[in-house]
């Protein structure tokens, strides 16, 4: 029995077929002027996309067979750490990302901790040299990442942990005992208000310059993680974690000893668009921003409860977010099909555009003498302010919407009692190396003066 085939009695109907038709339905309404939206990325989006224009889409290389269900944990104490984090593997953590500001008991965490498969990841702020080889020789088996970001830590904090010459010794020393070590933090970025175009490029230059002083050393260097936030911009977000792998591949097979290295990609939602008054909203954002990580390519997914803006950690927003991914994972199957978009013409289209001006931003960078050098003069600081300054207008006039805050609040709403946390950017006064670059949420001047006329 022969198959029948769909459609074969229609003819395909060409790109060019499909304009004409919609400049005769315009009546004489502007084609571009009409229906082309700009995005602030500086690339012009088309009402539809066709095979005709699908040509020359390289390749996304590395793209991870699955992805794993990470959870953010803040060590005080190291024991309590270790049961939390027990706990939540048994609930479907599938990878711990463990931060702390002051050191903590190492033998005392991984004794406690029973699931010895799970991967392991240690985002610290402050670098100690004998701190972190303590934690390489109490590994034992244990899969671990050591995100040291020294650039990170410079552009947010203003200073360098030491100074630079002390604090590149020491990333040098863990790298001969721990080469999943190199982190580049981009989420930092996202947050103040940076482009995405301005993400991958200043990701990019981030990397190049741990890659021009690594060349120096023999470092067997096998993966490179990048953290990135992800925003609302849903098929843009997806777009930029697959031009984030292009263009991690295209730097590294520059440099001799790291081009057998793979990229790693930990994703999280922004923080820039969530909201105190109607909070049960940052649930919906969370969702469609972890929804664009997964079809990106990110290697581990990690939520942001839907009140972490103003609670303390409490087990219901934790179990919430976390569930929130088991859900897309093993009731939705988001985790059947490597790549799903990969052939999607619109989603090919602008991952092309991002990471050809991404690409071209960076290598001004370079000519202009390196990212640390532009850090230094502020130029990275103003292009960010610019940029934020751009959208927070966005917002302000209604352009760019945040449904209960700027469009249909509930003028009933009451959360001046309901802060546990401050919500807003805290200004510390003291003497810094540089311009720190400050993550700011879009919402925040309307939420100061919503609180001040509650009653």
């Amino acid at each position: 029995m022969t198959k029948n085939k769909l459609f074969t009695n229609f003819d395909s109907v060409s790109s060019k077929a499909f304009k004409q038709k919609i400049q005769f339905d315009l009546k004489g309404a502007s084609y571009n002027d009409t229906l082309v939206w700009h995005s602030n990325e500086g690339i012009d989006i088309k009402p539809f996309y066709h095979r005709d224009e699908a040509t020359d889409f390289p390749e996304v290389p590395g793209m991870p067979s699955t992805w794993y269900i990470g959870e953010d944990i803040f060590i005080q104490d190291a024991s309590k750490a270790a049961q939390t984090a027990n706990e939540v593997v048994s609930s479907g953590t599938e990878a711990l990302y463990f931060s702390a500001d002051a050191p903590f008991n190492i033998q005392q965490l991984f004794k406690s901790l029973t699931q010895a498969e799970v991967p392991i990841h240690f985002k610290l702020q402050f670098l100690d040299e004998n701190f972190y080889q303590d934690i390489i020789k109490k590994t034992g088996n244990r899969a671990i990442y050591l995100h040291i970001d020294l650039i990170n830590h410079l552009a947010e904090d203003g200073n360098w942990y030491h100074n630079l010459k002390e604090d590149h010794r020491i990333l040098d020393t863990i790298l001969q005992k721990e080469t999943n070590t190199l982190s580049i933090d981009i989420d930092l970025y996202q947050n103040a208000g940076a482009t995405m175009i301005q993400q991958l490029a200043y990701g990019l230059a981030h990397a190049n310059e741990y890659l021009a002083h690594l060349e120096k050393l023999n470092v067997s260097l096998p993966s490179i993680t990048f953290q990135v936030a992800i925003g609302s911009n849903y098929f843009f977000e997806i777009a930029k974690l697959r031009a984030l792998r292009q263009l991690s591949t295209v730097l590294m097979q520059e440099y001799a000893f790291a081009k057998a290295v793979t990229t790693h990609i930990i994703a999280r939602p922004t923080r820039r668009n969530k909201t105190i008054y109607d909070y049960n909203t940052n649930m919906l954002r969370t969702t469609t921003e972890a929804m664009s990580a997964v079809l990106g390519g990110a290697d581990t997914v990690i939520n942001m409860p839907y009140d972490y803006i103003y609670h303390k950690t409490n087990d219901f927003g934790q179990r919430i977010s976390r569930n929130q991914l088991i859900i897309l994972k093993k009731e939705s199957y988001f985790d059947a099909v490597s790549n799903p978009s990969d052939g999607t013409y619109y989603i090919e289209a602008i991952t092309k555009q991002l990471a050809e001006k991404a690409l071209a931003l960076f290598k001004d960078i370079e000519q202009q003498g390196g990212f640390l050098k532009q850090l230094k003069e502020g130029t990275i600081q103003r292009k960010i302010k610019e940029s934020a300054q751009k959208e927070q207008t966005q917002f302000d006039t209604q352009e760019k919407i945040l449904l209960g805050t700027n469009k249909h609040p509930n003028p009933d709403d009451r959360m001046k009692a309901a802060l546990e946390l401050y919500p807003f950017v805290k200004i510390n006064p003291r003497k810094t190396l540089i311009e720190p670059i400050i993550k700011q949420r879009l919402s925040e001047k309307m939420e100061q003066e919503r609180l001040k006329t509650e009653v």
